[in-house]
């Protein structure tokens, strides 16, 4: 199973506030209940369901398309 997370965009230094996202689960069911989630509950969550994290690189500005 991999979990698939992307750092927020709208989160500042020094917010308490959790800065990760969970963009897509592959391999196993995994209801997911938080919009956004600190990087310890992503990696404890992993740990307990035997998943893979996957880091996505954000998307550089110019490579990004404007609707």
């Amino acid at each position: 199973m991999k979990i698939f997370v992307r750092e927020r965009k709208k989160v500042g230094e020094n917010v308490e506030e959790p800065r990760f996202r969970i963009v897509a689960v592959t391999g196993g069911q995994l209801q997911i209940e938080a919009p956004h989630f600190r990087k310890l509950e992503i990696e404890q969550i992993a740990k307990e369901v035997s998943a893979q994290v996957v880091y996505l690189k954000p998307v550089p500005e110019d490579q990004k398309k404007k609707h």
